[in-house]
Parts: structure tokens; sequence; C-alpha cells
């Protein structure tokens, strides 16, 4: 039998390599720098690619990669490998969630500390022969406002360091907890625009989804208060660098220190690099020693666990269960993903508890991989394609998201059923799904019985149950040019409220919508993306 070939293309610690060579059992070749068509070359030999962030795992390359069972991302984010066609492929994904935390976090304390002193401005004057004390004055952290936007994991420890400068520490996420917020010692904003003009320092720890793309506008940068520094070190596209560039040069923006950006390089023509007031580094919140060891030893002691044990860690594009358990409930795994992505759309941004429901055969069996699914599929709008089926529990901690399950062996209505459910203070918001033989079917939505095809676009719509109601949905659809693929109607009592689930063939308008809800008894107008 040949021993597994392993190739490092970008460059990992030593103690990462030494563990993938351990023992002979992996050949382990490192070429890092390697353009793609170079790879292309090679990869066809190769069970196993370790990269960071300056591969690029494209479907073209992957696509010569015949042998290729396991991709090791050391580091957190996998936007430089393409998921979908490794997932085509029977290629599974992994990578070290965790292992950048504290380092991401002092860089960009470091990095405000820089800012309120003007370190980096006054090392170059001094570099240049002058000695200027006047034009450096700086400000003090202490007793000032710092408002952390995103507290995960990075924006936990960064709240902790400042509050041991003495800071007031606001916080905004839309998905923390309130009992979260009290016990890390923040104040939790409800809204990002409140939340703008109290603060003297802005750091931004939020992922990268269509919500949080340039969360900080032109508007919103308008709103914050006159001479407010602002710090970036976790995704370019979350500031909108032309209107932070405006921003900066009227002075409204004291100062802006900045590890990420919209494109990475900066071009040459970069017109952030002429302003005085900023301070740059070259993507270095993971660039220490410590991190780098850490990452490239445990995606080394995954992928050997992957190749040699046949076992799962840290997989992006996989639960971490054994052959037998998958076979078992993999059908539950895409329907708990649904689930979670649909209750994600119907319930408050931020819930306390999420309760998952088992009845019937499946209450019997292993439900961990289908209960991380639910997890991720509830959390993918909070943090985006950062979570997966390994840390979102962690997510939902770090959240103050309590996650519990309960299992009754009464199959009731079905044979069995998975029902989830949030709750936000006393609201409560549930989906319950199951099969109909090999189908999929969502059977429940809040209290009404439904059944509707967990797939492509869905549209909840709450209305009177009365007479023509069939009618006015069709007649304002066909006018937006929307197709009905199917339809359920469900009321708890004759002439109360009701609810219709649309299965549509594409995602309808704003317009379509408004329509819609200005259509007497029509209570709302909902459409949901699986």
């Amino acid at each position: 039998m040949s021993v597994p070939k392993v190739l490092v293309a970008d460059p990992i610690s030593e103690r990462g390599i030494a563990e993938l060579a351990e023992g002979g059992k992996l050949d382990v070749t490192v070429k890092t720098g390697l353009k793609e068509d170079q790879l292309i070359e090679i990869i066809g030999e190769f069970s196993a690619l370790v990269v960071r962030s300056q591969t690029k795992a494209t479907a073209r390359l992957l696509e010569a990669a015949h042998k290729l069972r396991v991709i090791g991302r050391a580091g957190v984010g996998v936007d430089n490998v393409d998921v979908d066609a490794a997932t085509r492929r029977g290629i599974i994904v992994m990578n070290t969630p965790g292992g950048n935390t504290i380092s991401t976090a002092e860089h960009a304390f470091s990095l405000m500390m820089a800012l309120a002193r003007n370190i980096p401005q006054a090392h170059a004057s001094v570099k240049a022969g002058k000695w200027d004390r006047k034009s450096f004055e700086g400000v003090e952290l202490h007793n000032k406002t710092l408002a952390i936007l995103g507290m995960g994991r990075i924006g936990t420890e960064f709240a902790r360091r400042a509050m041991a400068f003495g800071m007031t520490v606001l916080a905004y996420d839309p998905y923390l907890s309130a009992g979260r917020a009290r016990s890390l010692g923040v104040e939790l904003v409800e809204r990002l625009e409140d939340i703008l003009p109290r603060a003297d320092f802005i750091t931004l720890h939020m992922p990268s989804t269509p919500e949080t793309h340039h969360m900080l506008d032109a508007k919103r940068l308008a709103l914050t208060k006159k001479g407010v520094r602002i710090i970036n070190c976790a995704r370019g596209g979350l500031v909108d660098e032309a209107a932070l560039y405006d921003a900066l040069k009227s002075g409204h923006v004291g100062g802006a220190a900045l590890d990420v950006y919209e494109q990475e390089p900066p071009p040459a023509d970069f017109p952030l690099r002429e302003l005085p007031n900023v301070v740059f580094t070259p993507h270095l919140g993971a660039s220490t020693a410590e991190a780098q060891e850490n990452v490239g030893i445990e995606i080394a002691q995954a992928i050997r666990a992957a190749l040699l044990e046949g076992e799962i860690r840290n997989a992006v594009n996989m639960p971490s269960i054994d052959a037998k358990t998958l076979e078992a409930v993999g059908g539950f795994i895409d329907l708990g993903d649904k689930l979670g992505r649909m209750l994600s759309q119907i319930a408050p941004k931020r819930c306390d508890t999420l309760t998952i429901a088992y009845s019937g055969k499946i209450s019997e069996l292993n439900t961990t991989a289908v209960t991380r699914s639910i997890l991720t599929g509830f959390l993918k709008a909070a943090r985006g394609s950062d979570v997966n089926n390994v840390n979102a529990p962690a997510f939902a901690e770090t959240l103050g998201l309590k996650v519990q399950e309960t299992r009754v062996n009464v199959t009731g209505d079905f044979s069995e059923l998975i029902e989830v459910t949030a709750e936000s203070g006393d609201q409560k918001y549930s989906v319950a799904g199951t099969f109909f033989g090999n189908t999929p079917r969502i059977v429940k939505i809040n209290t009404h019985y439904v059944e509707a095809r967990p797939s492509g676009v869905l549209l909840l719509i709450g209305n009177r149950d009365r007479p023509g109601m069939v009618g006015h949905f069709g007649t304002i659809l066909a006018r937006h040019n929307v197709n009905i693929a199917g339809m359920s109607l469900s009321r708890n009592q004759e002439g109360g409220e009701a609810l219709v689930v649309l299965n549509l063939d594409t995602l309808p308008s704003q317009d379509a919508l408004d329509s819609l809800t200005e259509v007497e008894d029509i209570f709302s107008a909902r459409a949901i993306v699986l």
C-alpha cells in the first residue's frame, strides 16, 4: 500500500511539518509560492493539500486533483478554497477554528494604542532626523468609550483588554444575548445607529456577510462622534473605504488603523495611503509565532487523523462522525440545516434559547451531527461562512445562545419528527420537518401544520381566513412575474388567522411583497431562501 502524499503549498510552522511527517506514514512535500498552473501540474499526485491564505484552491485546480481527499486550511477563513467544488468532488475541507483568536485580538488592540498615541507617525519623524513632540500629541484610552461591533471570540478578548485599560465598553451584535453581555461586563446596544454617536473608538469584529458589507458607509460614518478613531482587523469589506477617505479628509474621523482591505494588497493608487492619520499593516492579525505554530500543528493532526484513521476533525463541509452513524442520519443532516436556516429568517436575530426536539425513531439515534447542522444553519445569518458544523457550538456559546435537546419516543402524527424552537424573551418561533418516504417536508411553522418542500424560495403569507384570498395571492404574484410551484394552506379555525406557504420559482421583489401586504386581511408576507 502506497504512502499518502501531502503537499504543503503555503508556509506553516516547522512543528506542523514535523507533525505531518512523524513516523513516516505520510510523504510530505513542501513547495510554497507556486502559481496555479504549477500547482495543477503536480496536484494529481497528492492525497492532501495544506494551505494558508496565499494559495487558492480553485475549481480549476480541484479538477486536476484526482487523488485529493483532504484540504487543510491552517487558519479559520476558507475564502481561498472553493468549498462547493471540493464538496462536489468528495474532498473534505478542514480548518483550525480558534487558533488565531488571541493573536488577532492583540493586534487589533495594538493598532488602537498606536492610533491613540500616533506611534507610527512619531517613529517615522524621528527616523527622518526630526524631534517634533508637539505634532504627535495623543489621547489616553482611560475613561474613553469603546464600541465593539461584533462580540465573537475576538471581540470578547478585545473587550477584556479594553476594560483593563479603564475603557467603557459598548457592544453591538444582533445575535448577542443580554445575559451574555452582562456576564462580559459590556453594555449591549440594540441598534448600530445608536452606538456610533457614543464612541471615541470603534473596532470591528464582524464576519463578511451581505448584511455586514459596508456596514460603516458614508451615512453611518456621519453619525459618529467627531474625532472618532476606527480600527478594522476583521474583513476589508466592512468599511466603505471611499467613505472612510472622505471622513478622514474632512477631519470628522480622527484616525483609522487598518489591517484588512477591500482589495489585498491595495492598489498602487490607494487613496488612503496619502492621509497622515491612517495606520496600516499588511493583514498581520494572525501573524504571530504562537498562532502560526498552533494552526500548523492543529491542521497537521487533523490531516493525519483523516488520512490514516478515517477520523474527521474540524470539517467545514461535512459532519465529524463515523460512516455508520452518517448512513443512519444522513438525510436528517440536510433537513436540519434547512430547518435552522428557515428558523433564522422568521425568528428575531437575538435569541436566548434554541430547543431541538427529536420525536419517534430519530430520537433513538446519535443526532450530534443533526444538531450541529441545525445550529450551523441557524447561525449562518449571524456569522456567515465562518460557521461550520464543528465550531457552531462555540459560536452559540459566544453569543449566549443556549442550545438544548429533548427526545420523545412517542410518534404522534409522524413516525419521526424534528421541531426546532427559538425563544427570545417570552416569544417563541418554531419550524418542524420530517420525511414522507425519502422526501423531506416542512410540516409545521409555529402553530400551523403545513406541507412544503424545504428548498429554493418559500413565501409565508399570514392572513385572515376568508374567501378569495388565494386569488389575491395568485393575481399579485403573476403581475410581478412570480410563478407558484407549490402551495400549502393552514388555518387553526374557520375565519381565524391562516398561514399560506408557497414554493416559488424565483425570489419575489420587495414591491411584490409590499403589494401583498397592502391587501386587506393580509398581515405579513415574508420570503424565505433555503
